[in-house]
Parts: structure tokens; sequence; C-alpha cells
């Protein structure tokens, strides 16, 4: 076995120094302000949030726990304080078309000032009427208009009562109004006396009744007419009254919003609507409108709610512009809602229950949305796009996308939508929009690609001691003495396996602080130590590795057959990793082959019992090209080999797998014999060299697991990509073992050097005249498939002799 190969202890894992931290605890650091490792996702949140036009909106992607929400809202929070807080946004009653609820904009914070004034005006209004029209001088002035009427109304019909008597008539009340009937000696001639009556004086009774009764007839309809306009005349009274009453309440409200569109004009159609509503105002009708008058366009409490104010949104000039983040991006929560209420068994309401959405709470300034909530709320991300397109607001509801009301709802006029929008999604979401949504790469111009690590060095290693003491101060955790931080640290490059760089997934550190916080409480320390942290690390792996230790334990039992002391052709421990949500562990597998005389090339047996992914198997058909590259060069590759994963039983992918595979398969076309104490992971190419994969870490921890549990004797150890060492960040437990010599890892780069480290064996290299020397597994394996060509060749010329 090659020791140049083996690894030294220093090379298994990066440690961080705490004298070179430079502070006892993080209690002595200055708080960090900017984020680690993103100034390119930094530079262009700059660029986006500052470059003026269309579409240049943001789209922030990275995976989850990499601070993407944290620092947009930094950086937007620091932009927006140096822009101008945008104007206020407010609602008001529509007299020309009342289904339509007009939208006035007034500067920062005084659309609620307006509100108030209008609120007070109503009160003044109520309280001038009552004044007013209560007034002596109007009941005197309203009565003198009525007087002559009333007088004249009265002299005439008593004249045409004195007529009707004279000639022998009566003025009476029928069944169709006031009519005249024939009278003797002051009673209603009867039916019988009137038919006791002759021809001729009957006709003269009907000749006369008829006269009169057109007579009066004329005289009541110009007395309708006369009543009419002394209504008319007391209507023009009320309004001459009114307007000289509320004169002073508008001077005032029109000198203070002169200066402002829109709301000189809307007073004075306030204005006019009072006058001409003059009677309505006079009653108090408080009570609710009929959802008839709503449904036409009133508004659904008493008439004086029309000349209220709705502020839908204000904002404070001194915050600058606003920056909203909205959790729960449904239609409504982005476009605004129209509320309603039941009202004598339906459904009304009218434009003061208009309520802002999150476009308008942001409009002026700045709004973050996670782009996987937009798309999972229906009809969210259509909304948004329009609005983006049409840079307006209009409100939207799911009721009416999806029809769930029937009632006649206002359609308040859009507002003018002036926001930049800043998604945060996965890289996934995005590529995904790019390629199947036409208006998203128009509407998000601007990409700030996160990063999943950040190189390590002295200046990131500092900062993210920082990083430490600000979540300390933030959070109220006790701070973290120089050897727990740089047991941190470690950790922070533990998670991207890489010892060259540290991860911004700053969720999974930041919960490890927590968590160590969390234990040095329990232990009554003031300070968290580097055991407070080794325990953090322990209990979260206790509580996520059960079923890890069922599977040591299958090991143990001897339920999971493995071998890790004897030699064995043919066979091989293989490597892999389980993923369990947060927590990954590795598996040990024994990889086995058999080889004989035949054609059918390199079967693998979880391949054609479909238990295999389309990455496993593209490293499986890589070995047909190996050994057909290295030993078919002058003859068919003439072999039969069956490969399989035993007690696998779940589905298998990746080609990590690939190196283990193709030591088995040498081992047993060569017949020489594999140490079992060593096992081995890798990717391999057809050229025969090692190739990086993932999960090397958790790989040899878990081989060394299962080591440890049978007892190590000195000789095991695991054959690693030579590309993935700068990727070891091992516990501290297996430095110690390959430090005291009872554990071994090998970093090889090419099959030849991880065969004869399993084998201890040479391989042998060809020569000029074609062939590999005597006794190396490659002449061993040349011969063995030269024999197994010779056997095949024999016997399909038996078989084709016979036939002859």
């Amino acid at each position: 076995m090659s020791a140049k190969h083996r690894l030294k202890p220093e090379q298994l894992r990066w440690t961080c120094d705490p004298a070179k931290l430079g502070f006892e605890t993080t209690a002595d650091l200055k708080p960090l302000t900017t984020a680690i490792g993103q100034s390119r996702a930094s530079d262009a949140l700059q660029f986006g949030v500052r470059m003026p036009g269309d579409g240049y909106n943001i789209f922030v992607l990275g995976p989850v726990g990499a601070g993407r929400t944290w620092l947009a809202r930094n950086v937007l929070q620091q932009v927006a304080r140096e822009r101008r807080a945008p104007g206020d946004w407010c609602y008001v009653y529509n007299f020309d078309e009342p289904n339509a609820p007009r939208a006035i904009c007034l500067p920062g914070g005084l659309a609620c000032e307006w509100r108030n004034d209008m609120e007070a005006f109503i009160e003044d209004l109520q309280r001038e009427i009552q004044v007013a029209f209560e007034s002596e001088e109007y009941i005197d002035r309203r009565d003198e208009t009525v007087k002559d009427f009333r007088e004249q109304r009265q002299e005439e019909f008593e004249a045409f009562e004195k007529e009707a008597q004279e000639a022998s008539m009566l003025v009476g009340r029928g069944s169709g109004g006031i009519v005249v009937a024939p009278a003797k000696e002051g009673e209603v001639l009867s039916a019988q006396d009137y038919a006791a009556l002759s021809d001729e004086e009957r006709a003269a009774i009907d000749s006369k009744r008829e006269e009169l009764q057109e007579k009066l007839d004329e005289l009541l309809r110009k007395h309708q007419r006369a009543e009419r306009q002394a209504r008319a005349a007391v209507k023009e009274l009320d309004r001459e009254v009114m307007a000289f009453a509320i004169a002073q309440l508008f001077e005032e409200l029109q000198a203070k919003y002169a200066g402002y569109p829109r709301v000189p004009e809307h007073l004075e159609q306030i204005r006019a609507d009072i006058i001409e509503n003059v009677g309505i105002l006079r009653a108090g009708h408080d009570e609710p409108s009929h959802p008839a008058m709503v449904i036409a366009g009133a508004v659904a409490g008493s008439h004086y709610d029309r000349y209220r104010v709705n502020v839908l949104h204000t904002c404070d000039p001194r915050q600058g512009a606003p920056v909203v983040h909205e959790t729960n991006p449904t239609i409504d929560n982005l476009t605004g809602q129209i509320e309603h209420r039941t009202q004598m068994g339906a459904l009304v309401t009218d434009f003061t229950m208009i309520r802002a959405g999150a476009l308008h709470r942001a409009n002026g300034g700045y709004l973050i949305l996670e782009a996987e909530a937009v798309l999972r709320r229906p009809y969210a991300w259509e909304a948004l796009k329009r609005a983006l397109k049409n840079r307006r607001i209009k409100i939207e509801s799911l009721q009416d996308q999806l029809r769930f009301l029937s009632t006649v709802t206002p359609e308040p006029e859009p507002v003018p939508l002036d926001v930049k929008v800043i998604l945060v999604g996965t890289p996934d979401l995005y590529y995904l929009l790019s390629a199947y949504d036409p208006d998203f790469p128009k509407l998000f111009k601007v990409k700030a690609d996160f990063e999943v690590s950040t190189h390590r060095n002295a200046a990131t290693v500092k900062r993210y001691a920082r990083f430490i003491a600000t979540l300390c101060r933030t959070e109220e955790l006790p701070h973290f003495d120089a050897e727990a931080a740089a047991l941190v640290i470690e950790q922070a490059a533990r998670l991207t396996a890489d010892q060259t760089r540290l991860t911004t997934r700053f969720v999974e550190v930041a919960d490890l602080v927590r968590q160590a916080a969390y234990w040095s409480g329990a232990n009554g320390n003031h300070v968290v130590t580097a055991a407070d942290v080794e325990r953090a690390i322990a209990e979260h792996v206790r509580r996520s590795n059960r079923i890890e230790e069922r599977v040591q334990e299958a090991v143990l039992r001897d339920i999971i057959m493995l071998d890790f002391k004897s030699e064995a052709v043919g066979q091989v421990n293989g490597l892999a990793v389980v993923p369990l949500g947060d927590y990954w562990f590795g598996r040990v597998s024994r990889v086995t082959a058999r080889t004989f005389v035949g054609r059918s090339g390199v079967i693998q047996i979880d391949r054609e019992a479909k238990m295999t992914g389309r990455l496993h198997d593209k490293g499986l058909l890589t070995l047909n090209g190996f050994l057909g590259q290295r030993y078919a060069r002058h003859k068919p590759l003439t072999l039969a080999a069956s490969l399989t994963f035993e007690q696998s039983y779940e589905t298998i992918d990746g080609d990590s797998a690939s190196t283990a595979e193709l030591y088995a398969l040498l081992s047993s076309i060569s017949g020489v014999p594999i140490r079992q104490s060593i096992a081995a992971t890798g990717s391999v190419n057809q050229l025969g060299e090692v190739q990086a994969v993932g999960g090397v870490n958790e790989k040899i921890e878990g081989f060394f697991s299962a080591c440890k549990a049978r007892n190590l004797t000195g000789d095991q150890g695991v054959i690693i990509p030579k590309a993935n060492v700068e990727h070891l960040m091992l516990s501290r437990e297996i430095v110690r073992a390959v430090a005291e010599g009872s554990f071994s890892i090998y970093a090889v780069s090419s099959i030849d050097e991880g065969m004869e480290v399993l084998t201890g064996e040479k391989m042998g290299r060809l020569r000029k005249d074609g062939t590999y020397p005597p006794k190396s597994i490659n002449r061993l394996v040349q011969q063995a498939l030269d024999e197994f060509a010779d056997a095949y060749e024999g016997k399909s010329s038996n078989n084709s002799n016979g036939k002859g």
C-alpha cells in the first residue's frame, strides 16, 4: 500500500486559530452592517434601485438562508432615506359617476388632515343645518312664502262650495276623489229619491253636476300647480338658507386647499350636492340606504358619508420613500380590496370601504416580495405584472376573478404606480420564469445573484466573528469567547464542504449560535465556550441521526453484511450519502462484481431492476468506455459481467460509486483480491481519471463510525479523489485517529492509484511492445480478457461447425 497517497492530519480539516481573531469575547467587536461575501449581489441591488426607466425591477436569487431579504432591505432602506417621501392617496365620492370613486393625491401627511377637516366639516354642517332651519327668521319666511297660496286656495274653494250650494249641490270626497253630488235640504240626494225624479229633472241635475265637476277639476289642477310652485319656492328658500349657512365653512376649506389639484373642484361639488339635497340633510337621514340605492351608486351609510375622505395610504414626509415587505402577497393584499358588509340581507359597499394593498403602501418606494409566495397565490402574479406594465394600480380581488359575489361593487379610479419591486427567490424559479414567462425579462431586468459561499481569508474570518457579535447583541444572547467563535467559523467552512470557503447561508450559522448560547445558559455560563458549541453540534446530530444509528446497528448485528478486515476478489466497500432534510450521513454498501465468458458487457443488476437514476447509469456506461480503450484495442472486448450493490433496496443515483464498481470489476477479472478494510468513493471518466464527488466528509465519517463500532485496527481507511482533498472538514475525532495511525485517508487521481492502494499490487504501465509488465494487475486483466475472447471464439466456432 503506497504511503504517498496517505493524507496527513493537517490536510483533513482547516482549523481557525482563536489567537488570530484578536478579541477575548465577541462583546469587544463592532456590529456587522454589511453582508459577508455578497458584493456582486449588493452592487446589483444598488444599480437596480437607482436605475431609472421601466422594467428595472430586481430579482434576488440565491439559496434560502443566504440573507437575501436582509441585504435587500438594508440596501433599500439606505437608498430610501435619500429620496423624498411620496404623496398621500385618498378616495372621495364621485358626484358625476357614483360607482367610480375618484383618487386624489396630496402631499405627505396632508390626506389625514383633510380627512379630519372633512369629519369636522360634517359635524359643523349638521349643527349649522339645525340652527339655520330652526330659527324664527327661517320659519317666518317659509310661512310667508306659503301663506298667500293657502289663503287664495281657501277663498277659491269656499266660493266654489257656495256656488255648488246655490245649485243644490254638495262637494264631498268619493272613491274617485273630490266630487260634486246633487243635494236636497243640505243632504246628498239618495238613489231612491233620484230615481223618483222625472226625466227632465234628472237631466237638469246631471247637466249642472257635470258643469260643476269640470269647474272643480280645473280648480283642483290650479291648486296643484300653485302647490308645486309653493314647494319650489320653499325649496329655493331652503337652498338660499343652506348656501348662506355653509358659506363660511367652505370659505375656510377652499382657502386651505386651494393649491392642491382636484380638491377645490371636489369641494365645489360637495357644496352643490349639499344645496341640492337640503331636504334629505334637514331630515337627518342617518339610517342605512336601501340596498337598491347602494347598487345604483349611493353610499352604504348616511348621505353625509359621501362628503367623507377615505385615506388609502399616507406617508410620513420625514421618513423618506417607503420600504414594504409583503409576506402574504394575495391579489387582495397586493392591489387592495373593497370590503363589504351585510345590510338588510344584502352585501353592500361604497368608496369608504376601499382598502390599500402593498402596491399602494409601497408606491413611490420599494416593495419586497417572495417570488414563490406570489406564484402560489391565485391570480397574484398576473395582477402584479399588469400593475407594473400599465404603471397603475387597479384594485382587483379574488372574488371578482372567480365570481364569488354577484353584487355590483365600485370601480375606483386607478392610482398611478411608481415602485421598484424586489422579488426574492431561488435560482430555479428565476430560470423557469426567464424561460417560460415572456413578460418576466422585460419587467425584471436586474439580477442580484447571491453566492452560496465566500472565499476564506483573514478579513472574512474577522467579519464572521462580527456577525456572531451582531447576532448576540440583536437577540440578547451571551457573547462568545474566541475559541467558541473559532469553532463556529470552522463549522461555517464545514457547511460548504470546502477548506477555502465559508458558507453564506447564515440561517444555519445563526441557528448554531443560538443553540450554543442555549447550552451555555443551561450550564450556567455567562460566556459561550467551545464546549458549548461542540455540545450544540453534537445535540443537533443526536436529534437527527436516529436512522443512521439504526443502520449502524444493522451493520453491527450482521443484518447488513459487510467485511472490514479480510480480502476478497470482486468485492469492495462503496460509500454513499443518505440525505435526511438538513442532516446527511454516510452509508457503506458492498459492491460486488462477477465476470465470465460472454459478449453481453457489463450488466448492472440494480439498473436492470430499474432501481437507478440517470447519473448512475451514465457512470456505469463510462466503465465500458474505459475497459474498451485500455484492454480491447486489438481484440473485441469479450466480457460478461454483473455488478450490484448488495442489500440495496432503494433508488441509487449519482456516479460517485463508479470507481468502486470499476475496482470490483478489475479485481474480478484479474483475480487480485481487494482489502475490505478500505472503502472507496469517486467518479471515474473514460480515461481512468478519478473525479471529485459530493458528500465526501459524510462518507468518510460514515465508514469511520462503522469501523469504530467494530474496533479500529489501524488498517482501515477511505480512498477519495485527490480533487476532494480541499473539501475535507472532518470531525476532530477522525483527525485524531489519523494522527494516532488508527485510521487512514488516501487521495488518488487515477484508477491505477486506487487499485494499488486497495490491493497492494502494481497496476503496471503499458510498454512500447504493447504489453504490461508481468504480474501487474493490468497484465492479469489483459490475459483474462484474452482468455475470455479465445474461449468465446472457440465456442462460436464449435457451434458453427456443429451446425454445418
